[in-house]
């Protein structure tokens, strides 16, 4: 399948190679908080400690923001950028909760129910 035929799909990033290029000192920069030394610093001052990245200020600032899709759309790997939220004391599913539009309860509901409904969610070709 090609890589841009996930694209037509609603709330779909594919962590394809262009992705992955695109994020790579984001993802970089994640995979430094694992190391506490470097949670400490990111923590006293967040600013500074990216300004250390070459990343773009868009993937800055989604950073700073705690936006986790914008995230993704600007080339993080959802397991790295994991790793900020880890490092703010949140749990995966906190953060899928947000990433979905919804509290944590109402995602834990909609995964015990088998997931996001498909209506709505399919190929855009389908809505025209």
């Amino acid at each position: 399948m090609a890589d841009n035929a996930f694209k037509d799909i609603p709330g779909t990033t594919l962590f394809d190679s262009q992705q992955s290029r695109m994020g790579f000192h984001l993802n970089q920069f994640c995979m430094s908080l694992m190391k506490a030394p470097n949670r400490e610093a990111f923590k006293a001052d967040e600013r500074a400690y990216l300004d250390r990245w070459p990343m773009t200020p868009a993937q800055k600032q989604s950073v700073l923001d705690r936006d986790w899709n914008d995230m993704l759309a600007l080339g993080g790997n959802i397991y790295f950028t994991s790793k900020i939220a880890a490092t703010d004391g949140l749990s995966f599913r906190q953060i899928a909760a947000t990433m979905s539009g919804v509290n944590e309860p109402e995602y834990a509901q909609m995964m015990l129910d088998g997931g996001r409904s498909i209506e709505g969610n399919r190929s855009k070709m389908e809505t025209r």
